[in-house]
């Protein structure tokens, strides 16, 4: 039976449109990809800007030395860059490990789909809590929940630097824990669908293999997904380091250094809540300086993480 011209032409015509849509589609994608980059640009260059009268003032001093004076216009931020390592090491210490647990539990056959839902959902609500509340909750319920833990620490261990300090309520190790309760759903959120997203056949060749579920998982699954992890754990290691204000009702904001996880101490973010709205002149500048040594961190921390994706997919 013959064709008609006409009908001829329309896949032709439907696979013209679909290229067009493509290109369309990708042009499109790749705009707002570079105007992701020049509104990055724009951010950096304007706080590098402000911050231009600190830099030419302290240099490189600025970052080794913790002095924070406004009225002798002395500043230096070593004691805040300190706590923000030390606050975001902390949660990271805690949330990987169970953020990863919790998503291969979840991704997992162990639960049946009517219980696995909810617990899913519970979880993602987790990071919708306004970090006030985490703070509020900090205060009135971390904080007196950890205190005569952190008070045994000190007597049993308190030759150990890293308990060397008497807590007195708020410190780095309660802005920690904070932190890691606040960005464990975003671990085990991102976690869990790139657990989900690996193909079913790589799992199936490997038991065809004669490996059994731990060793699928723990062989095949993760390495599978680990550049969603990986990502994941970055992500969730930003919200850590720029996390204001529960950090600042919770960390106790004072201006000295220790190596005592149970002393007070302060953050980048939380210096920049605490005196932004009041500061003037040279102390601006400073505090744009801090929140550029800040931008300058968790840009480190990406393109390390980056880099270790793509060697480890390279040895993959």
């Amino acid at each position: 039976m013959a064709t008609s011209p006409s009908q001829t032409a329309m896949p032709t015509e439907r696979s013209q449109s679909s290229r067009v849509l493509d290109k369309a589609f990708v042009w499109l994608t790749g705009a707002f990809a570079i105007g992701v980059g020049f509104v990055l640009l724009a951010i950096a260059f304007r706080v590098g800007t402000d911050a231009l009268p600190a830099i030419q003032k302290f240099g490189l001093s600025f970052l080794t030395t913790s002095r924070w004076s406004v009225n002798d216009e002395v500043f230096g931020a070593l004691t805040q860059i300190y706590g923000t390592l030390v606050t975001s090491f902390i949660a990271l210490l805690i949330a990987v490990p169970i953020g990863i647990g919790v998503a291969l539990f979840l991704s997992e056959d162990y639960l049946p789909p009517r219980i696995k839902q909810p617990v899913v959902f519970l979880i993602e609500l987790l990071a919708a809590i306004p970090s006030v509340v985490y703070g509020l909750w900090g205060i009135f319920v971390l904080i007196p929940l950890l205190k005569p833990f952190g008070i045994w620490l000190n007597t049993n261990f308190g030759w150990i630097p890293l308990f060397s300090t008497a807590p007195s309520g708020p410190g780095i190790y309660v802005a920690g824990i904070i932190l890691s309760i606040m960005i464990l759903p975003i671990i085990a959120a991102i976690s869990r669908d790139s657990l989900v997203a690996v193909p079913a056949e790589i799992r199936q060749a490997a038991y065809g293999l004669g490996a059994t579920r731990w060793e699928t998982i723990f062989q095949v699954i993760l390495p599978a997904a680990f550049s969603g992890i990986v990502g994941g754990i970055m992500l969730a290691l930003g919200r850590a380091m720029g996390e204001t204000m529960a950090v600042t009702m919770v960390i106790g904001n004072s201006n000295s250094i220790s190596p005592s996880i149970l002393s007070q101490g302060s953050t980048v973010s939380s210096l920049l809540a605490n005196q932004f709205a009041e500061a003037g002149g040279l102390q601006v500048s400073s505090l744009m300086y801090a929140a550029l040594i800040l931008f300058g961190l968790t840009l480190v921390v990406n393109v390390l993480a980056e880099i270790i994706v793509r060697r480890f997919s390279l040895k993959l």
